[in-house]
């Protein structure tokens, strides 16, 4: 499964504002919620919920908080960029700067695997990191993940 499959520009912030973790979960449901039409409030629970097992924090600037939703017919994504970086209480203790949300159907494993290893492999790259990072908008930021997106 490509990236670019599941995230929509609509989804992408380039200057999350959030200084905690629950802050920036909540800015980027806020974006998924207004396309899917589901409560904010209802998204943030799930991926808060998953957070309390133990921080999506995986360390070099990224985090990936993600969980699953019943009545949900399909995986949704939003990406999010803080320039600051945000303690995301992740496994290297650095800031987070880099965030990939996923939210999955709840009786769907294979989806969510699929694209939590795709993230991961493509995160490897640092230039692709690095040019995330200097993103100024959704559209370079949705242009930099389609251009990897074809090499993995």
């Amino acid at each position: 499964m490509k990236i670019l499959e599941v995230l929509r520009k609509e989804t992408i912030l380039t200057d999350l504002k959030s200084k905690d973790k629950k802050g920036v979960i909540e800015e980027l449901v806020a974006s998924v919620s207004q396309i899917t039409g589901i409560k904010g409030s209802e998204l943030s629970h799930v991926i808060l919920e998953r957070e309390r097992l133990g921080s999506t924090g995986i360390g070099g600037g990224i985090g990936i908080p993600h969980g699953k939703l019943a009545n949900l017919e399909s995986l949704i994504m939003g990406f999010g960029l803080s320039h600051k970086g945000v303690d995301f209480e992740s496994m290297d203790g650095k800031p987070t700067h880099l965030f990939f949300l996923i939210i999955t159907p709840e009786n769907s494993t294979g989806l969510h695997l699929k694209l939590l290893a795709r993230i991961s492999r493509i995160l490897k790259n640092d230039s692709f990191k690095k040019k995330l990072m200097k993103a100024a908008s959704s559209n370079e930021v949705y242009s930099i993940i389609g251009e990897v997106d074809e090499d993995f």
